[in-house]
């Protein structure tokens, strides 16, 4: 109840360091101010427990500070902590493990509620991890006003029976409509305090996968990095290499890094909302594309059967939000049949029910279990945010995620169950023009070399840095590099390239804001922005007329997309002297 939660002062929410050595303090701080984080640094183990205990919404501790301390005062604030309070901590790992390290760190277990980050550690993880406490220490205060909340409803219950017994003598009546009024209410009352705990634990739910997504969107973007450098060193050596085994062995590398670029992609549309591209997709490879994926969800004892009419036409839809929502609906497949059965992928043009659709030509794609089934009072709420028939293990959104992509994608999702015989649902796509003509779009060919251009890297991290370098020098370019937007800036200011290219995602100053500095700088400069993520909404904003190269990139695509970005430069040129 937003109306009675108690008002919170800042000192309950900000977060406390200690890391006496060094100035790992200050690096800290600096970095998780800029969120808008309030933090205080100490120097001495015994303020920081007595700040605790004033009100805090985490600590961070290095690892090596707790050494050689008496941690005594801190455990029995800790143990003496109301109820609903989980104090918790960050604990930065030191990297090297010995036996004293390793019986050190397992009487971390003593701080009770514990995140272990091991170093080093970039900014984006620090301020994750930070997020994510404070975040559940905001809902330890809210299940606090929650139940200072009820503790005023039970005295005020007491305090109306206490004015019965004194009225029973004299009023008796009054008593029995008093009585059948609070019989009332207090049904009322537990009504909306079962209601409450329901919507609080899919709450709970939502943020635990939300805290799963965000690290997964980290680990998936720094393996997208790795996958880069991997996959332009492979590149490299395809083009320079003269052993041909040398070359076949490069070539099992690189299709394995392309194969590793397409289990990032969809980490990274699992990990963040993004809107939605809606193209061409052909079903046949949709299905091939989760295929794996699905066999390795669902287990050997279900069997599996993926079936496209031959008249299947493609559809229009984002591919990346495809492959999940199928996945998804296979691991709800998987559940409804512990015991094993079958499960079968179906696609082809039909017609869709009366009053489901408007006219046209849609693909009806048809996920159907041979499982338990469900009630229809079950399957008339499915497809409602945080409905679940999964317990405490299911958030309640993975239907609904598919509804609202089928929603947004122009078509439509309905399911179809009976108890004991199985369940299907069906997504309904509008059908794309052209299929039968339609091809895989080829892989990016090394185009003839162009002229040598000077051109600005500016990319945060050192590895993927080094190959785009080593790749375009290797096509013959003049190169310099600037390791984050500011640095980049700095550059540009001593010298004008005739090409920039940029990373998306890096601290500071993202690729987007780089862009923007850098037209008011110097209007007409070609750019390339550089990517993994699939949010593309703050790129869109400002790509206008230049590129977006999708990472993990081949040497071709990159050099395709730099010779696409000087020629449409050099017509430029040779328009405006016309």
């Amino acid at each position: 109840m937003p109306g009675n939660s108690q008002p919170r002062s800042a000192r309950e929410e900000r977060i406390l360091i200690f890391a006496p050595r060094g100035r790992d303090a200050d690096v800290m701080a600096s970095v998780l101010q800029r969120d808008g984080l309030e933090c205080k640094a100490f120097l001495d183990f015994a303020q920081l427990g007595a700040a605790i205990e004033e009100g805090a919404g985490a600590a961070i501790l290095a690892e090596e500070a707790l050494q050689n301390i008496d941690p005594r005062a801190l455990h029995a604030w800790l143990e003496a902590q109301a109820p609903w309070s989980d104090f918790p901590f960050i604990v930065l790992l030191a990297k090297t493990v010995g036996l004293q390290q390793g019986a050190a760190r397992e009487r971390l277990g003593d701080y009770g509620n514990v995140i272990l980050l091991e170093r080093p550690l970039n900014a984006q993880t620090l301020r994750s991890a930070s997020i994510s406490a404070l975040r559940a220490r905001r809902r330890q205060y809210q299940a606090r006003d929650v139940l200072a909340d009820r503790e005023r409803t039970a005295q005020s219950l007491h305090d109306s029976r206490q004015e019965l017994v004194a009225l029973n003598e004299t009023l008796e009546s009054r008593i029995d409509e008093r009585t059948r009024a609070l019989a009332q209410a207090n049904d009322r009352l537990m009504n909306e305090i079962i209601e409450r705990e329901r919507v609080q634990q899919a709450m709970a739910q939502y943020q635990k996968m939300e805290a799963v997504g965000r690290l997964t969107g980290g680990i998936a973007h720094d393996f997208n990095n790795l996958l880069n450098v991997v996959q332009g060193s492979m590149d490299l050596i395809l083009l320079m290499s003269k052993d041909d085994v040398a070359k076949g062995r490069a070539e099992i590398a690189r299709r394995a890094c392309q194969r590793g670029g397409k289990l990032t992609s969809q980490l990274l549309a699992f990990a963040r909302n993004q809107s939605l591209d809606l193209r061409e997709t052909h079903i046949g490879l949709l299905f091939d594309g989760v295929r794996e994926l699905v066999a390795s969800s669902v287990g050997s004892a279900i069997r599996l059967r993926f079936a496209v009419d031959d008249d299947c036409a493609a559809v229009l839809a984002d591919g990346n939000q495809m492959e999940m929502a199928l996945l998804n609906l296979a691991i709800n497949a998987r559940d409804a049949m512990p015991t094993g059965g079958e499960l079968v992928f179906a696609a082809g043009l039909s017609a869709p029910p009366a009053g489901l659709l408007a006219e046209g030509d849609y693909v009806r794609i048809a996920v159907t279990d041979s499982g338990e089934g469900m009630a229809p009072e079950l399957v008339a709420k499915v497809f409602e945010p945080f409905f679940t028939t999964k317990g405490v293990k299911g958030t309640g959104l993975g239907l609904s995620q598919v509804y609202g992509m089928a929603q947004q994608s122009g078509g439509a999702a309905r399911i179809l169950s009976e108890q004991g015989v199985g369940t299907t649902v069906e997504i309904w796509l509008r059908a794309a023009t052209g299929l039968d003509e339609a091809e895989p779009a080829p892989l990016a060919q090394m185009p003839v070399a162009s002229e040598p251009a000077r051109i600005l890297i500016v990319e945060d991290d050192d590895f993927v840095r080094a190959s785009m370098v080593s790749s375009l020098e290797a096509l013959g370019h003049h190169v310099t590099q600037a390791a984050d937007g500011e640095a980049g800036l700095a550059a540009l200011q001593r010298a004008r390239p005739e090409l920039l290219i940029t990373d998306y995602l890096m601290p500071g100053m993202t690729g987007a804001d780089l862009m923007v500095r850098t037209r008011a700088m110097f209007p007409g400069l070609p750019m390339i922005i550089a990517t993994g993520y699939a949010d593309m909404k703050a790129i869109e904003q400002v790509i206008g007329d230049d590129i977006v190269l999708r990472k993990p990139f081949q040497l071709a695509e990159l050099a395709v997309s730099v010779g696409q970005a000087l020629d449409r430069q050099r017509q430029r040129d040779s328009a405006a002297m016309a």
